[in-house]
């Protein structure tokens, strides 16, 4: 761990270029030192990986992007958990995590990988879990669910000290038993990124309306 510390501080960090455009958009990497690798981009902050340490995970913070205090918080609270990831040490502006290997939801329909009723109630289980320590799960969707040996995990967690009530789960887990399970699940489909991509647009849409609507 003392090692990729000082590999952090010595190599990534002044070297790497992100910046966050616009706060509703992923950042944007404009240039990651050799070896690190890319594994994924949010809005706030981006995921690294070292090749010496495949079973960490480096996630940076965009310059100005809240958030990050935040998620130290959220895993301080979730401790050691199978369904989540853990955090092993908060430097500035950057987090080093336990690393979860798997396909996402997201990407299990668009291979054609079919999703068990098992990996629904893992996430489930988690997300009580989560609530027990004080948490409240917001924007948990198919990109930030994972499954990995048939266990469901939960990626990111970055939002879930909000206040506000959030639905996604929920709304998903009814789409599972309501339509993917009894219909989609018996089907050999796979579905291209463009179709999962307007699924999620026109949902993110009526959710927003919804909410206007009740204010």
């Amino acid at each position: 761990m003392h090692n990729l510390i000082n590999q952090i501080h010595c190599e990534l960090l002044p070297q790497i270029q992100l910046e966050s455009l616009e706060p509703h958009n992923p950042i944007v990497v404009h240039y990651l030192p050799q070896p690190w690798q890319l594994l994924g981009i949010g809005n706030y902050a981006a995921v690294v990986s070292h090749p010496d340490y495949g079973n960490l995970v480096v996630k940076i913070y965009a310059p100005g992007r809240p958030g990050f205090e935040e998620e130290v918080e959220v895993y301080r609270r979730l401790g050691q958990h199978p369904a989540f990831s853990e955090c092993f040490y908060a430097g500035q502006g950057f987090l080093i995590l336990k690393r979860l290997q798997g396909v996402t939801l997201y990407d299990c329909m668009h291979r054609g990988i079919k999703i068990l009723p098992s990996v629904i109630r893992d996430i489930d289980q988690a997300l009580h879990y989560a609530r027990s320590v004080g948490l409240n799960p917001h924007d948990v969707h198919g990109k930030n669910l994972m499954i990995a040996q048939e266990k469901g995990l939960v990626v990111d967690v970055s939002d879930f000290l909000k206040l506000e009530a959030c639905s996604a789960w929920e709304d998903l887990k009814r789409a599972y038993y309501c339509f993917y399970l009894p219909v989609l699940s018996r089907l050999p489909m796979r579905f291209p990124y463009r179709l999962l991509d307007l699924i999620r647009a026109v949902y993110r849409f009526y959710r927003r309306a919804w909410r206007r609507d009740l204010d």
